[in-house]
């Protein structure tokens, strides 16, 4: 099977899924004008590919602050830099700050691949990280007694918070 034929199935399915969740709740206010992500093909598909295949096979796994095993749970950084090792064996940076920082380009938010690297702040302060896998949806390990999921970066809270990416592959 064609590696760009296999994504496409992987987010065929991720699709599929999505129709299965429950709508966001909105709580007042207007909601921010939805960004079009126009899905891009990564640098190197075949690696994207195990990465996402990685990534959503670990949907979840119990969150733990340091974690860094699917025995032991996660937390944002300990995920990716899981993921890639094992998925892509490309080892990288632990924290949250050094993953915005490594080396790679900064694709622009309606332009992303799967497999980037997203980045979210506050203030200024880059505190959370996840990985893109298509469609406008990133997996990752938001926060204390939840698990890794998939989530939608357009949402209300993810889309105020979104920092930027990071193309590794």
């Amino acid at each position: 099977m064609r590696p760009l034929h296999s994504l496409t199935i992987l987010l065929a399915a991720l699709l599929l899924a999505a129709c299965a969740s429950a709508p966001e709740r909105r709580t007042g206010g207007t909601a921010p004008a939805p960004i079009r992500i126009v899905d891009v093909s990564p640098d190197d598909p075949l690696r994207a590919n195990e990465v996402l295949i990685r990534a959503i096979g670990l949907v979840g796994t119990p969150y733990r602050w340091g974690g860094n095993t699917p025995a032991g749970g996660f937390d944002c950084s300990g995920l990716v830099g899981y993921v890639f090792l094992d998925a892509a064996r490309l080892p990288l940076p632990r924290t949250t700050g050094e993953l915005a920082r490594a080396p790679g380009r900064s694709p622009p938010r309606d332009r992303l691949a799967p497999g980037d690297l997203v980045l979210f702040a506050d203030r200024g302060q880059v505190f959370h990280v996840g990985i893109y896998v298509g469609e406008g949806r990133f997996v990752h390990a938001p926060s204390s007694g939840g698990t890794v999921r998939l989530d939608r970066i357009d949402s209300s809270y993810w889309s105020r918070v979104y920092a930027g990416a990071r193309r590794i592959l």
